[in-house]
């Protein structure tokens, strides 16, 4: 279990056989795409674990139908604690910016007292552009054992040239019940606010800096809040 961390992230650098933005593939008469993408793959110095984080995300399908893999967690280099995120996904496109998603979610706990506790969940959600061009994640979660949670995340692109790009980043998780063992608590249980700034070597190309403020009012002595500073790559294709 404790290398479950890094399969997940072999196996989306491996990527979607042939994926590649604008790549097909012919189908009898249907065209198939496919794309991955690492939104953020980072060393944060600030907390005491000092974990490398990944959020990553790939899909092949057509124009209306997909299916998505997402893929996120954190792992401290510091004693090996950490946690594991894996959503797969059917989308399907309802207007011209936006998916509706269906699936399932998986999570694990690693190390810290934890070590393989996990849950599985039912996914709904939205995840498209908002005005003025705002990427935007919903997602309404239902686990295993009825616990009810929900997930917003809204980002934005400002472009400072055309190969320096800051993007502001909120996220943030309300749970209408607790569940200590994954670091959840009912109410507004989690929120992150960031700020990245990239370098666009390539479009498909990004080394990144940044900072980022957590709050989690599910651990173990009360709601903890941590400030770190982020050095990290983005890429797709």
């Amino acid at each position: 279990m404790r290398w479950a961390w890094w399969i997940i992230c072999a196996a989306l650098a491996v990527g979607v056989p042939g994926a590649a933005r604008g790549q097909t593939m012919a189908m009898g008469d249907r065209t198939v795409y496919s794309y991955v993408s690492f939104d953020e793959f980072e060393y944060r110095v600030g907390p005491e674990e000092r974990p490398v984080e990944l959020d990553a995300l790939a899909w092949i399908g057509g124009d209306l139908n997909r299916l998505w893999v997402k893929a996120r967690g954190e792992r401290s280099t510091r004693g090996g604690a950490g946690e594991v995120e894996g959503q797969l996904l059917y989308g399907r496109v309802v207007s011209s910016f936006w998916d509706l998603q269906a699936g399932v979610r998986f999570d694990m706990r690693l190390g810290g007292g934890t070590e393989g506790r996990t849950r599985g969940l039912l996914v709904l959600g939205l995840q498209g552009l908002a005005p003025p061009w705002f990427e935007v994640e919903s997602m309404l979660f239902v686990s295993h054992e009825g616990d009810v949670s929900v997930r917003v995340q809204a980002s934005y692109d400002l472009l400072l040239t055309q190969r320096l790009i800051l993007e502001p980043e909120l996220e943030f998780d309300l749970a209408a019940q607790d569940a200590p063992e994954f670091r959840v608590a009912s109410g507004l249980s989690t929120v992150e606010v960031g700020a990245r700034v990239r370098y666009e070597i390539v479009r498909e190309l990004a080394p990144y800096v940044g900072v980022s403020w957590e709050r989690y009012a599910g651990g173990s002595d009360g709601p903890e809040r941590e400030t770190s500073l982020v050095a990290g790559l983005r890429w797709w294709y």
